[in-house]
């Protein structure tokens, strides 16, 4: 059975920088909640990050840039949290390969989990197009990263590698 991690957030715990969550209520999630097949992770918290905890954008690229070292993480305040958002893209990854995850569910416009769009770095509000660092380096190890939006394509995805022998 193929295992997906996925956002802690979209599981409904509250590891949102505003200790908020942001729950998957879709029956393609409750099946695969009912089957085993996720494991809950946050790489913010898991990086060292509390909860509540100021915003966080990346400034002056993507997750992309982030990993390169050419762009960084930092608070609202100005405070650099760029190593706690590599550790935790690291833990992410670990975690993955530990289960067997192939396939990750992460939350979109987050500067870790942000899979088509993140924020500017402006703290306006504005989102671009763009990766978080997790799943920017999801990504560069070979695994498919979704949004919560996306449950279709992660369907259609699981079903594909289950139908393989030997997948």
């Amino acid at each position: 059975m193929e295992r997906i991690l996925v956002s802690s957030c979209l599981m409904g715990r509250p590891v949102r920088y505003d200790g908020a969550a942001k729950p998957v209520g879709d029956d393609l999630f409750e099946r695969w909640r009912a089957e085993g097949r996720l494991v809950p992770f946050c790489p913010e918290v898991s990086g060292g990050l509390a909860v509540p905890r100021p915003p966080a954008e990346i400034v002056g690229g993507d997750g992309h840039a982030v990993l390169d070292g050419t762009a960084h993480v930092r608070t609202d305040t100005g405070e650099d949290v760029t190593a706690e958002f590599l550790h935790g893209a690291r833990q992410a990854l670990d975690t993955a390969r530990r289960s067997g995850a192939r396939i990750a569910l992460l939350k979109e416009g987050s500067p870790s989990c942000g899979s088509h769009r993140i924020y500017d770095g402006t703290f306006t509000g504005t989102s671009v197009a763009g990766e978080g660092v997790t799943t920017a380096l999801l990504e560069r190890e070979g695994i498919q990263v979704f949004s919560e939006t996306d449950l279709p394509a992660v369907n259609s995805l699981l079903q594909t590698l289950e139908s393989k022998p030997d997948s």
